[in-house]
């Protein structure tokens, strides 16, 4: 079942321990991967000092951030790296769900030619924000894609699974003041795919 518009209406820390152990559908080139979501953060708006809609800031980068629950939000790190972030909550809310890190369920040998890995540690494939969007080939070209409506990117419940969520800090973000060591990050406890950074 792929999620619809109410999984996404819902505050980012909510939404982040929700989207755990869903699953992360790309499609391409006829290819169809499919990973489990392991490791998320979430970022809540306008009071967040880590966020990038901080302070009610709407600029060409964070418009996305302001649209309705079920978007994707994707952005460039170190003039290299893109970061898949899902838009939670309604309209002029910016809430959103940072991907940290996800578990390969489909499609690995289409992962392994994304990463080129010379690592044979299968999960250094896809247990960091950067990997992960690189194994599914993520870019700014699907920023504003529509999670509900898309073929190309989409999301999947997945009930069957048991797990423990551990909460901690969100990772790199110094400059949020008070904001930097709200546990806001989640994951899946002892799951080998988890970002180590």
């Amino acid at each position: 079942m792929k999620l619809d518009y109410d999984f996404y209406q819902k505050d980012a820390v909510t939404a982040a321990k929700d989207l755990l152990g869903k699953i992360l559908v790309r499609e391409i080139d006829g290819q169809k991967i499919m990973v489990k979501i392991v490791d998320t953060e979430a970022y809540l708006g306008t009071d967040d000092k880590a966020s990038h809609a901080y302070n009610n800031k709407k600029t060409k980068r964070t418009e996305t951030m302001f649209a309705r629950g079920g978007l994707a939000y994707i952005y460039l790190i170190y003039g290299m790296y893109h970061c898949f972030n899902i838009v939670t909550a309604e309209v002029d809310n910016p809430h959103a769900v940072l991907i940290r890190a996800v578990e390969p369920v489909e499609g690995l040998q289409f992962i392994k030619e994304n990463r080129k890995l010379k690592s044979k540690k299968i999960e250094n494939l896809t247990n960091g924000p950067g990997k992960l969007s690189q194994a599914l080939k993520i870019d700014k070209s699907l920023d504003g894609c529509n999670l509900v409506k898309s073929n190309k990117l989409y999301l999947l419940d997945n009930k069957d699974e048991d797990f423990k969520i551990e909460a901690a800090p969100r990772v790199n973000i110094d400059y949020a003041e008070e904001y930097k060591n709200k546990k806001w990050r989640f994951y899946i406890k002892e799951n080998k795919f988890v970002s180590q950074s």
